[in-house]
């Protein structure tokens, strides 16, 4: 089993290379340089982004599976064979080459079990064979997506069974809750209300630790970026802005800001890997 390498930013963790015997080949790059890949693997879409080819998005069940079951559930891989197995669809669906050995930012969940994030190495590994993975929080990948990474930021990631709020310093991860609801779980009173005093207690609990309460007031009185499927319902938005007596500015295509900041982490890996091959 693969280990992480010790890393200063807690918000990534980093992997050495790794290729597997099962990954589809990849054609080589004329200038010799890796490509760029971002991984979100969510609970009921899973989307890529390749530099070069854009964004691709596919369900993780129905027909883009053989098997009815979600690979993915609550943030966790369950089927690492069925997650394979959709990320090289959706590597095929571009008619373009990719660059050998790239260098690939796959987003997971704030407080990802060891097991759940070697898992999404493993899948990231057969897949694409890279030079280098990086873990990066969701929630940190969607601040930068947004374009609201600097300063204080309270980002809140209401997904479709898993929802995350985070405090962020400069793009840094200071403090950070998940609760196992999304918006694809059944309520009594509709999904909005049950989100929204979910998240309610989440950004609570994170505010209760001295050392953040200072940091979660500032965040607060900035106003709360909201990302992920709930974001696209204006009345979990009202909701949450009621509960939390602040601002509620749901990201410009919420759905793919994660992936839009894992795609910019990836870019500048690739820079950074290339300086250093020159």
């Amino acid at each position: 089993m693969s280990t992480t390498t010790k890393h200063a930013d807690p918000g990534l963790a980093v992997w050495p290379a790794g290729h597997s015997r099962d990954a589809p080949a990849i054609a080589a790059d004329r200038r010799g340089e890796p490509a760029a890949i971002a991984v979100d693997l969510g609970s009921s879409q899973a989307r890529l982004w390749a530099v070069g080819s854009g964004i691709r998005a596919a369900p993780t069940a129905g027909e883009a599976l053989s098997r009815p079951s979600l690979p993915v559930r609550r943030g966790r891989i369950v089927d690492a064979t069925g997650c394979v197995s959709l990320l090289t669809r959706l590597l095929h669906t571009s008619g373009r080459a990719l660059p050998v050995a790239p260098v690939v930012v796959a987003c997971r969940p704030v407080q990802s079990a060891p097991a759940d994030q070697d898992a999404i190495h493993r899948v990231v590994t057969a897949v694409f064979a890279p030079s280098r993975v990086l873990l990066m929080d969701t929630v940190r990948a969607a601040a930068i997506g947004s374009g609201a990474a600097t300063g204080v930021l309270l980002i809140v990631d209401v997904g479709t069974q898993l929802s995350e709020v985070a405090v962020l310093v400069d793009g840094r991860v200071a403090a950070a809750r998940r609760a196992e609801v999304g918006t694809h779980d059944p309520a009594s009173g509709g999904a909005p209300r049950l989100l929204a005093g979910v998240v309610t207690r989440l950004v609570t609990d994170i505010g209760r630790n001295p050392h953040m309460r200072r940091l979660t007031a500032a965040a607060l009185a900035r106003g709360v970026v909201l990302v992920g499927d709930g974001a696209t319902t204006p009345e979990l938005s009202i909701r949450l802005a009621a509960h939390l007596r602040a601002a509620v500015r749901p990201a410009s295509a919420p759905r793919l800001a994660a992936l839009r900041g894992a795609g910019l982490a990836a870019t500048t890996a690739r820079r950074h890997a290339a300086t250093a091959a020159a």
